[in-house]
Parts: structure tokens; C-alpha cells; sequence
């Protein structure tokens, strides 16, 4: 990850060096693919020994599985955080999914080569770690299905929502529409594209005209 604090588990010397490794395998996996780094790259960019490496990960397809599955922890984390704190305002369904999206949207924009490689290894089937992704991906979706499906039992929402599909949906607006403006609208500023994001979800989700 670009950048970002490691808590829990483990002393807080071996978290900061796993943290220091996420970073550079992000960043040198994003630059050059992860077939052409190497572990000996993964270590002089984290400024340690190859050795380190081995320590805290078995493999290099280990460290980069875990890496996801960090990563994607985050992003979860974050939303889940969202959608909890708009819920203790008193908000509605659809407030909080508009406050999951700003929040995707914060994520992305301070992680976006970690990003890159998540929406990048979502289409990729031979992959070792496939079944991790999945999983982690769907503890992100699982989230915005919560919230969806209190706002239809509330009576905010249509009982015909198709709510996995929609949550699905939702996630991968923020993935593509983040990305498009990373790449190739970085003149544009988060507020400008939560907006954007944010009549879609009124208009669409919501079923206001």
C-alpha cells in the first residue's frame, strides 16, 4: 500500500516491515507486473533483506495474496465505517451508501496503484490467490448488501431490489469511475467526482426522478 498504518497482530517492529513490503510490492508490481518483480527488487525497494522477506511471507505469490487481502481489508473497513457512522446520525439507507461511495472514493484516491492491481487481478482466473480475492471481495460487496437490505426492510428501498446485484454494481461504479479519473481526469478534484457518483445513486437507487 502507498501508505498506511498496520495494526493488530504481532509486535509493531514486524508490522512496520510487513507494511514497509506491502508498499513496494504495490509499487514495483504496478510499474512492471508481478511475473517480472522480484523478491530481491520487493526487498532493496522496502530497504531490507531478501531474507526478511522470506521471514514474513513463504513466497512472493504469498506476500502479494496477503497483500490483497490487506488491502481489501481496508477498503472494507472504511466502508463499513461509513455506512456505521452516517446510521448513528440518523441517516437514511441512501445516505449511507452515498457516504460508502465518498469513502471508496477517499480510498482510491489514496491507494490507487493498489487499486489498479485489485480491479486488474479481478479478471484473472489462474491465478493462486483467486480464491482469497474472491473471498476479501466479497466481505467489501457484503457490506453495501447490509446496508441495502435494512433500507428495503425500513421500506426506503423497492422490495424488488435485486440486492447482491446492486451492491456489486455500487462497488464497481466507485472502482471504474475512480480509476477513469485517476487515469485519465486527475484534474478533477474527489468533491467533483462524489458528485457526479452521488446523483447516479439519488436517481437510480433511490428512484428519484
Amino acid at each position: 500500500m502507498e501508505s498506511s498504518t498496520v495494526t493488530g497482530g504481532g509486535s509493531s517492529r514486524r508490522a512496520a516491515t510487513r507494511q514497509k513490503l506491502y508498499e513496494a510490492a504495490v509499487t514495483l508490481i504496478a510499474e512492471q507486473g508481478f511475473s517480472a518483480t522480484t523478491v530481491d527488487e520487493i526487498a532493496e525497494r522496502a530497504g531490507v533483506a531478501k531474507g526478511t522477506v522470506y521471514y514474513n511471507f513463504a513466497s512472493k505469490s504469498v506476500l502479494f495474496e496477503e497483500l490483497l487481502r490487506h488491502g481489501v481489508g481496508l477498503l472494507t473497513a472504511s466502508l463499513r465505517e461509513a455506512a456505521e457512522k452516517t446510521a448513528k446520525d440518523g441517516g437514511r439507507t441512501v445516505d449511507a451508501l452515498d457516504s460508502m461511495i465518498r469513502a471508496g472514493l477517499v480510498f482510491i484516491e489514496r491507494y490507487p496503484a493498489f487499486t489498479q492491481l485489485y480491479v486488474a487481478e479481478l479478471w484473472r482466473t489462474n491465478r493462486a490467490w483467486q480464491s482469497t480475492l474472491m473471498v476479501v471481495r466479497q466481505e467489501a460487496v457484503a457490506v453495501v448488501e447490509g446496508v441495502l437490505r435494512e433500507g428495503v426492510e425500513r421500506g426506503e428501498l423497492s422490495d424488488e431490489l435485486d440486492v447482491p446485484l446492486t451492491a456489486a454494481a455500487l462497488v464497481g461504479m466507485v472502482l471504474v469511475a475512480a480509476l477513469d479519473w485517476q487515469s485519465f481526469q486527475p484534474e478533477r478534484s474527489l468533491d467533483d467526482v462524489h458528485s457526479a457518483l452521488s446523483r447516479l445513486l439519488q436517481g437510480r437507487v433511490s428512484g428519484r426522478r
